[in-house]
């Protein structure tokens, strides 16, 4: 099987903090058993840290326990540096650090609830799945 390479949009992290249940967490609970590559980069990670620590109490976590698991997904991450911005190419600039880091690694999808939000980005041979469906096509779940 292949091993894709993918970024994972902020809400997919926001969303698996939230509940055990759903591919959000799933995505994550197996996100170091080397199924596939994820990229991070440091302004996507700020923005993953920003998002998730804005309430906390919404997650039922601490700080503590935020930073340990965005320091987990830095510790396994492929860190990538962005030396070529695509600004402003999507709506939303936060998106647009996304777009960044994933044609930068060259990956093969974008993981996140807003395939809206990022119309267009096939010119770059990018697609964008939910977290469920990136699970079925690495048959995860059926």
């Amino acid at each position: 099987m292949k091993k894709y390479k993918i970024i994972i949009d902020t809400n997919v992290i926001l969303t698996a903090l939230r509940s055990t249940k759903g591919a959000s967490f799933k995505l994550l609970s197996i996100i170091d058993e080397n199924i596939f590559e994820f990229s991070l980069s440091v302004p996507l990670f700020i923005e993953y840290e920003s998002v998730t620590k804005r309430n906390p109490e919404k997650l039922g976590l601490s700080i503590s326990d935020i930073d340990d698991i965005l320091d987990y997904l830095a510790k396994i991450s492929d860190k990538r540096e962005i030396y070529f911005l695509w600004r402003p190419f999507l709506k939303d600039p936060k998106d647009d650090l996304v777009l960044e880091v994933a044609v930068e690694s060259e990956s093969d999808f974008i993981i996140s609830y807003n395939k809206k939000d990022f119309r267009n980005i096939n010119k770059f041979g990018l697609k964008v799945l939910t977290p469920l469906e990136f699970l079925k096509l690495i048959q995860v779940i059926k």
